[in-house]
């Protein structure tokens, strides 16, 4: 299992910095159509692996479950990439000008469903 950790730390950081570099070395006006895909992609890596290993740690710090390692791993992982697919859709809605406080919500709500249902 620390493997697993090292892992996603390393991908963590990995993503992180592609993250900071397109934001700060990229322009989206020199180059669109690498630019933008590229933004996306290492936000929804940088949001995904960090969520999971924040949302790792918290499941194993709260003692609200008696869940294994294996569990706890495959909820984080599944958590964190529904907290990606929210920012990625958040970020593309608010670039193409359509974000509104209730379209937010409603998208948020619709993530936060389907996790319920898989809980189940």
């Amino acid at each position: 299992m620390t493997s697993l950790l090292f892992g996603l730390s390393l991908a963590a950081l990995l993503s992180i910095t592609s993250l900071v570099i397109i934001l700060l070395r990229v322009s989206p006006l020199t180059a669109p159509t690498q630019a933008i895909p590229a933004f996306f992609l290492s936000l929804f890596l940088a949001v995904g692996t960090v969520a999971s290993l924040l949302l790792m740690l918290l499941w194993r710090l709260l003692p609200i479950h008696s869940w294994d390692t294996g569990k706890i791993v495959g909820i984080s992982l599944r958590q964190g990439l529904f907290l990606a697919l929210i920012a990625v859709i958040l970020t593309g809605f608010f670039l193409l000008e359509l974000l509104t406080w209730w379209i937010a919500i409603f998208i948020i709500l619709m993530f936060v469903l389907i996790e319920l249902a898989l809980q189940q």
